[in-house]
């Protein structure tokens, strides 16, 4: 890790930097590839899949007998820890239904909300080193509650096209049946425009790498809904005095271990701890099977000393970081200082971890500093919300001259006289 002291606030922008890989080919490479699915379907679809996946199964949709295979294939103990995280998941959602009231505004005039689902998602599961089967639950539960009609999850296979049995069990846990052996910016393309048995559906959700998030960018400017911006996976550490270089070490690793893109930044206002810090990531890196990976990460990431308190939440809302820990003494005071974040860890003993996989919060959040406008997946974003307005005879009495002025105003005479027509024959009457 690369570690500055106190360096000026002029600076932070360029210690900050994400290693994100921004060149043109990247956007051109992936732009050839959408616009090839979105004229050829499957065709294309299953060209790159040998391309970039070196696997195109014959029949790319997964069958029942798989996702019942599937439970058989994993351990008791994995099929126990799944199903506790869904319930988890699907209790900490199920609390952020709303319930919406009608307002009388004016006097005859009545407004109020109504939240439906979106008919029609897709959702993209990473399946490559690292098969992500808890983002299964993360993004099929919230779905299911919201009361998406069609739910449909792209996934990579291996080489010999099949799809990793605990992201099948993980779906089955969820409730979603339509599964397809597709990944990379191939499957967004399938799932943007159509291909084959994959339909065309409404929203994508989902992480990926730079290709997928590129996609997911390119196709959200006219053609599909997209969560979130999104990139590399990242986390930041508050850290002072008091904390722990162990705990610290083993966090900075878990998400370094993500992809050699992926960064981690320690924020502290005592330097010693940084150096601790660097000598258990050392004993720890050498265990880790993605050790490699791992130490990629770290070449590009960070650790800045800073004098106060202040400049610590300062500079953390500067970065706005996808995932936060506050290991510090006084974390609550801290947290409310915190404005920029995806999803908060508060303390010595929640590692960022129990939000990736079981403590019930959302782990789909916003990365490479889009948590300054962005809010992590929850149940809201399968739902959208329609206002409604009923405007009774004595309402548009009450209400009309004031459209009439304003509409006059912006000299949109139709507008206007869309309610004079309405007053005069109610005088008439």
């Amino acid at each position: 890790m690369r570690k500055y002291l106190n360096p000026k606030k002029k600076d932070w922008d360029e210690l900050l930097k994400r290693p994100m890989n921004r060149t043109s080919e990247l956007k051109d490479k992936v732009s050839g590839v959408l616009e090839d699915i979105r004229i050829n379907g499957e065709v294309a679809v299953r060209k790159y899949s040998k391309m970039f996946d070196r696997s195109a199964p014959a029949e790319i949709a997964v069958s029942c007998d798989e996702i019942e295979e599937s439970v058989k294939l994993i351990s008791e103990d994995l099929k126990n820890a799944i199903n506790l995280a869904a319930k988890n998941i699907r209790k900490f959602h199920e609390t952020q239904r709303q319930t919406y009231t009608k307002t009388e505004t004016v006097k005859g005039v009545v407004c109020w909300q109504k939240a439906v689902p979106i008919q029609k998602v897709g959702l993209y599961i990473p399946g490559g080193t690292a098969p992500l089967f808890s983002t299964v639950l993360m993004l099929g539960i919230p779905a299911k509650i919201a009361g998406c009609k069609k739910i449909i999850l792209c996934t990579p296979p291996d080489s010999e096209g099949n799809i990793n049995p605990a992201i099948l069990f993980a779906a089955k846990v969820a409730g979603i049946t339509d599964i397809f052996k597709v990944g990379g910016a191939q499957a967004i393309g399938a799932m943007a425009y159509g291909a084959g048995k994959i339909p065309r559906i409404n929203k994508i959700f989902g992480p990926g790498n730079q290709y997928v998030m590129t996609a997911k960018q390119l196709i959200s400017l006219y053609d599909v809904a997209v969560d979130m911006p999104a990139g590399p996976s990242e986390v930041a550490v508050m850290a002072d005095k008091d904390s722990d270089p162990e705990f610290i070490a083993s966090d900075l690793l878990s998400q370094a271990e993500h992809g050699p893109d992926s960064q981690v930044l320690l924020v502290t206002n005592d330097e010693s701890i940084v150096d601790k810090t660097e000598l258990e990531i050392e004993k720890q890196l050498s265990m880790l099977s993605r050790k490699d990976i791992a130490a990629k990460s770290l070449s590009h990431s960070v650790a800045i000393v800073l004098d106060s308190e202040e400049k610590m939440a300062d500079i953390i809302n500067e970065y706005a970081p996808e995932h936060l820990i506050i290991s510090m003494n006084d974390y609550q005071k801290m947290s409310e200082k915190i404005v920029n974040a995806g999803s908060v860890f508060l303390g010595k003993y929640s590692p960022e971890s129990a939000g990736d996989y079981a403590s019930g919060t959302n782990h789909t959040l916003p990365t490479n500093g889009w948590a300054h406008a962005y809010s992590g997946i929850n149940l809201d974003s399968f739902i959208k919300k329609i206002t409604f307005q009923e405007i009774s005879e004595e309402g548009i009495k009450n209400l009309g001259p004031v459209i009439e002025t304003m509409a006059e105003a912006e000299h949109l005479g139709a507008h206007k006289n869309a309610v004079t027509i309405r007053l005069n024959k109610i005088k008439k009457q």
